[in-house]
């Protein structure tokens, strides 16, 4: 009768163990799906979002290509401008030296009204008869050519369009090496559903379950596009 009441303790002990452990696999299988959940979702987010920052990469890319055209342009036209002045006001030399009012009058017509101002006090100076006069309306401090002004804000915007540009490229690499680091971790959680041993197993959705913070922590501080 020992016997028989020793085999079954033993049984019972055998049905307790097996018990836990199944108990112990649940827990561990629902580690895992919880896992794999947060990084088949998170594994979407990053991927949607480096390819909205690649598209806003490419958008400023353009818009800055687009504003240094434009500049470049107006650039052309503030060249052509100072050129045409240049002759004009040469003209004017020659006829106010020759005592020409008449021409002279109507090279003074001629100047662009930007450049009107900076024309009217280089006058002042007169530099028909007045060897220290500047040497021309360029010369004074105060003059401004309102077009290369225009130009070179132009390339000043497309600069800064250009390193925002830049930054979203770089948000999307950042976004694309979550993306890898996701998919190490969707690596070693299907890993451990191959392990029998329990420990191995749980050790293994341990280490998963801890890298996934990483990129969770990376994703919820990110900006997004």
């Amino acid at each position: 009768m020992a016997e028989v009441g020793d085999s079954n303790v033993e049984t019972a002990h055998h049905l307790s163990e097996k018990k836990s452990q199944s108990s112990g696999n649940e827990l561990v299988e629902i580690v895992e799906a919880i896992v794999l959940a947060i990084v088949a979702v998170a594994t979407a987010w990053s991927g949607y979002q480096a390819a909205l920052w690649t598209g806003r990469q490419a958008e400023l890319y353009g818009e800055s290509n687009r504003l240094r055209v434009q500049a470049e342009g107006v650039a052309t036209a503030a060249t052509q401008e100072l050129l045409y002045n240049a002759a004009t006001i040469v003209e004017w030399l020659k006829a106010e030296t020759h005592g020409d009012k008449r021409l002279a009058d109507l090279f003074e017509r001629r100047v662009l009204p930007e450049f009107r101002p900076s024309f009217e006090e280089w006058k002042k100076t007169d530099p028909v008869h007045n060897p220290n006069a500047p040497a021309g309306p360029g010369a004074l401090s105060g003059f401004r050519n309102p077009k290369a002004d225009e130009a070179a804000k132009l390339n000043l915007e497309a600069s800064e369009i250009f390193q925002r540009g830049t930054e979203g490229r770089q948000r999307s690499d950042q976004y694309v090496r979550l993306t890898v680091t996701l998919a190490t971790i969707l690596l070693l959680t299907a890993i451990s559903q191959r392990f029998r041993i329990h420990r191995v197993r749980v050790a293994l959705v341990v280490v998963a379950a801890i890298l996934l913070c990483i990129p969770i922590y990376r994703i919820l501080t990110l900006p997004r596009a």
